[in-house]
């Protein structure tokens, strides 16, 4: 799944961004994606931890926080396909603010969900209580493997992009579009084996080709990499979406608990509601006037905060 069916979603949504509103919403943005997943990773996660403490669910360790949170990670990995779909008709007329902070959030998301998951994973031990060192271990580590898998992702993609522009790869097409689909598996093969958040850099790379490399290739080129891209994103999240669907039927739910779905569920409209709500009032104070958040979009938010194929991906 990380390897082959995710990359292809991560860094056509990269490529296909659409630059002008995502930077030009990119602090409430990152407000959202970065500091609204952690707040949604804490929350649900501490709320399962205390629904266990108290007998209430008994499926997650009750003395350790440390498997609380990592379901707290993986749930809080936003998946507005639907909402995306529903969003971009051109019949509704869709505000465009909204449309970008959907989609800016979505695809950040997804990256620092799966980094957050990955790092508490690392320092998950059962066998012992003791993580009062570790959170604090936790939250340095994700900052600086988020930070760095950035500098990977835009510095191979200024790499690749010199290149293009130096040689004399327009000439041949089919060469161009190879050798820019092995770029992108060479950004996340390369963040992946050096402890890095491959998904995170893949997508900044992304970013980094569309603005800097689409005018370095023939137009026979540009035109293939953005259905070829395109084709690969659709096909991987359709198979990803029917591996989902046959879980049921392949005794994917054989440990179903009622009791912690409806803990879990509650906790993140919790979650979803204490990141949106105060991080929209926070990135009002810095906007114009006449780009505020207003509310009802705040509810649209909160409500969009789907979970799909990621969070069933890491808790597989």
């Amino acid at each position: 799944f990380f390897f082959f069916l995710l990359p292809p979603i991560i860094f056509e949504a990269g490529y296909s961004l659409d630059r002008k509103g995502f930077f030009e919403n990119f602090g409430a943005i990152t407000l959202y994606a970065m500091f609204g997943t952690i707040i949604s990773t804490f929350v649900v996660g501490y709320i399962c931890f205390f629904a266990a403490k108290i007998g209430l669910v008994k499926n997650i360790d009750s003395e350790n926080p440390m498997e609380a949170l990592i379901f707290g990670a993986l749930i809080s990995a936003v998946d507005p396909v639907a909402t995306l779909s529903i969003l971009g008709n051109e019949d509704l007329n869709v505000d465009p603010l909204l449309y970008s902070l959907v989609f800016g959030e979505s695809v950040l998301n997804d990256a620092i969900a799966i980094s957050l998951f990955k790092t508490f994973f690392q320092f998950y031990n059962p066998e012992t209580s003791n993580t009062d060192t570790s959170i604090v271990a936790v939250i340095l580590s994700f900052v600086f493997v988020s930070g760095c898998s950035i500098l990977v992702g835009v510095g191979l993609g200024l790499g690749a992009s010199w290149l293009f522009k130096h040689t004399e790869l327009r000439q041949y097409p089919k060469l161009e579009t190879s050798l820019l689909l092995c770029f992108c598996y060479l950004c996340y093969a390369t963040a992946e084996s050096i402890g890095l958040s491959g998904i995170m850099a893949l997508f900044f790379n992304g970013v980094v080709l569309s603005h800097y490399n689409a005018y370095n290739l023939s137009i026979v080129a540009h035109v293939a990499t953005e259905q070829v891209f395109s084709t690969f994103a659709t096909l991987t999240e359709t198979i990803v979406f029917v591996y989902m669907g046959m879980g049921v039927f392949t005794g994917g739910f054989q440990n179903w608990d009622l009791t912690f779905s409806i803990v879990a569920f509650v906790a993140c409209l919790i979650g979803r509601a204490i990141n949106i709500f105060p991080l929209t009032f926070i990135a009002n104070l810095c906007r114009d006037k006449s780009n505020k958040i207003p509310a009802k979009m705040s509810v649209v938010l909160w409500f969009a905060g789907l979970r799909g194929a990621i969070a069933f991906a890491l808790s597989v």
